[in-house]
């Protein structure tokens, strides 16, 4: 196989991982599918190219590096579904893909670097090809080229991914710092996932819809709906790492307690001074749980732990607000697609 051809296969796949996740919705319109695709495949072409326009072919390695690895493409399928709000083949659409997605990878190259990560979408990170410094680098170097290309879909699509960079680097440093003296650790929790995973499916929604010319009121409620399902998406993950077996998630399970990660989960059970809970508060108490046997414990007490019943149920709370906002919303296939993304959610921490 050729250069080319090897490049327009990897394009294919990579589309494909967003049409996998439409597939999975069920929602029985193959004629939406297929322009779906359509669109996809267009998107991934130019988030390829967008990634490694660099110039020098060394910085192009090191920027293109993620989105050659992959990935669900969870933030164009959004892009996407809020432009069926509008005139979905308006000019920019496809570059409003990209802007959400070269957000997303950006943000990875730094959160490995905090978290010292060794893959990521299987491949090394790249912090560990090419070390620490020029890994924060390449992230800056994406967020930079998503911003040349909002620029480029005029004010309201620069602003939205400016005050969304913002909001990512807010909910990091959130993150780092933990919480204030005397500040609740739960809202702490809410303010850090608000900034680094709720902010970017709200700005796909919304830049998607504003790109197609959505209704004022629409583009309100997509991007009421992303904060809602971006929060209850970090939730589910927080429970998948403390419920699903590695096959299921590609890593292992317990791994945030290994880390000592504050997940929602670990910040109710320390929170809660039942005396039933008392055991598994007294392991999370000194941070990671990293004593195999100690570990071992801690995930058979959150099995049926009433911290972990109280964050699923927060999480469906979410969901449940998510799809309130999509009231005001035509009934159409992107409608149900979003909907469906709601259950979706649900079901992967059952």
């Amino acid at each position: 196989m050729g250069r080319i051809q090897a490049q327009s296969a990897a394009i294919a796949d990579r589309a494909d991982a967003g049409c996998g996740l439409l597939a999975r919705l069920r929602l029985d319109d193959p004629e939406f599918e297929a322009r779906m695709g359509e669109v996809l495949a267009g998107a991934e072409k130019r988030l390829q190219d967008s990634a490694r326009d660099a110039g020098d072919p060394r910085i192009a390695d090191l920027t293109g590096h993620l989105a050659a690895a992959g990935g669900k493409r969870l933030r164009p399928v959004l892009v996407l579904l809020g432009a069926e709000f509008g005139d979905p083949w308006r000019h920019g659409v496809t570059d409003a893909a990209v802007i959400a997605e070269l957000v997303h990878i950006s943000s990875l190259y730094h959160d490995d670097v905090m978290d010292e990560a060794e893959t990521r979408h299987g491949v090394p990170s790249a912090n560990v090809r090419w070390g620490r410094r020029t890994a924060v680098f390449g992230g800056d170097w994406l967020l930079a080229r998503s911003a040349q290309l909002a620029a480029g879909l005029g004010p309201q699509a620069l602003r939205l991914n400016a005050e969304t960079a913002g909001r990512l680097v807010a909910g990091q440093l959130r993150e780092l710092t933990g919480p204030a003296p005397g500040e609740d650790p739960v809202s702490h929790y809410f303010q850090v996932i608000a900034g680094k995973t709720a902010a970017l499916l709200s700005m796909s929604l919304g830049i998607g819809a504003l790109q197609a010319g959505a209704p004022e009121p629409y583009v309100r409620a997509l991007t009421a709906y992303g904060e809602h399902l971006g929060a209850a998406f970090q939730i589910a993950d927080d429970l998948l790492d403390l419920a699903a077996p590695a096959e299921d998630t590609g890593k292992e399970r317990g791994k945030d307690l290994l880390a000592g990660v504050a997940s929602l989960p670990v910040l109710l059970a320390l929170a809660d001074l039942d005396p039933d809970n008392e055991e598994l508060r007294a392991l999370l108490a000194d941070g990671p749980v990293t004593q195999p046997a100690a570990h071992r414990r801690a995930l058979e007490l959150f099995d049926t732990a009433s911290a972990t019943a109280q964050a699923a149920a927060i999480m469906h709370q979410r969901l449940a607000a998510a799809r309130d906002a999509l009231g005001v919303l035509p009934q159409r296939t992107a409608r149900r697609a979003l909907d469906a993304l709601c259950d979706f959610v649900a079901f992967r921490t059952t």
